[in-house]
């Protein structure tokens, strides 16, 4: 079996084995895979190596085995992957939301369930009492029982996203607002009573109220929230890196260029971006390659990286599920 661009040898390949009257074994040609948004080109991919546009073979965003090792794909999903596109005679390009969704669906039922605030802004819940912690228990796997429980602490200053506050939110916002009652995952409802800002008009705390009748996120009085954010304790939550990884090439199709064009002119300058983050302490003890999902975040892979005093993670894939909005709209 080989690709397409042998199909031209043929001939000369059936003439060498009648005449030398051996063993006559069937070629067949199947097409290429070419994905989206990268190159699989050995002789691109060596390029992208040598002039240091990526950080090795094993970069994350390389489309090689140890590239997507390391940013926490599974061989089950590189397996389901193959078996959904099969072989082809005619060359395409497979679109890369389908890789994703492969890994998102493999993860989903894998993947133990953290708190992660990767863009933090500071929560102090003004009623709550000064130096109580409490712990809260929490789902490891929705999906996977067996995969038990975890303890949570909570406590009276926390770390939000900036992303899930609004001092003067839009319309079907329903995440933390001025006067406005959310529900903190696992834990309480709280409700936003104060901004605190800097000089420059730049947000340093948000203060906030609790109900303690609603703990575990729900209230005998039946009301409802229609917002809930996760968080992390600020006093016991852990510093780590993060590489927020996205496509290496900004075209869907980076040899699409103009004649004398390189196909690095498609290059995604975003491609990689790092951050400092804050985790619950449940993860203190990961190991290499250990994959989590951050909730309502994505899926993360600890780095090769990682060290006893520093954990790092690689985002392997956000949540959003790009295929599955694809083939919804070609049912439609």
């Amino acid at each position: 079996i080989c690709t397409l661009e042998f199909e031209d040898h043929r001939p000369l390949y059936d003439w060498c084995l009648d005449e030398l009257e051996i063993h006559h074994p069937k070629q067949i040609e199947f097409a290429r895979l070419n994905l989206s948004y990268t190159v699989l080109s050995k002789r691109k991919l060596m390029r992208l190596v040598a002039e240091n546009v990526v950080n090795g073979w094993d970069d994350p965003r390389m489309p090689t085995i140890s590239g997507f090792r390391r940013r926490g794909y599974t061989p089950e999903a590189i397996r389901d992957f193959c078996d959904r596109i099969g072989v082809a005679k005619a060359n395409s390009i497979v679109d890369l939301a389908l890789l994703e969704h492969c890994i998102r669906e493999d993860l989903n039922k894998k993947a133990n369930r953290v708190m992660s605030v990767l863009d933090p802004v500071k929560v102090v819940i003004t009623n709550y009492p000064e130096g109580q912690v409490e712990e809260l228990e929490a789902k490891n796997n929705p999906e996977d029982e067996s995969a038990g429980t975890r303890t949570i602490p909570f406590s009276r200053e926390l770390y939000i996203e900036k992303s899930d506050f609004m001092e003067e939110p839009v319309k079907k916002f329903r995440r933390l607002a001025p006067g406005k009652e959310v529900r903190f995952k696992y834990a309480y409802y709280l409700t936003c009573e104060k901004v605190i800002k800097n000089d420059q008009g730049e947000i340093l705390e948000i203060h906030c109220t609790y109900d303690p009748k609603t703990k575990g996120g729900w209230s005998d009085d039946g009301r409802k929230v229609k917002g809930t954010i996760h968080w992390v304790s600020a006093s016991h939550a852990k510093k780590v890196k993060v590489n927020l990884y996205d496509n290496l090439f900004s075209k869907e199709n980076p040899d699409d260029v103009e004649d004398g064009k390189d196909f690095l002119i498609n290059l995604n300058q975003d491609s990689l971006k790092t951050v400092e983050a804050y985790i619950e302490p449940s993860v203190k003890n990961a190991k290499i390659l250990d994959r989590y999902q951050f909730e309502r975040t994505g899926y993360f892979c600890v780095d090769k990286e990682t060290d006893e005093n520093n954990l790092v993670f690689n985002r392997t894939v956000n949540l959003r599920d790009t295929w599955a909005k694809i083939q919804k709209k070609l049912k439609t």
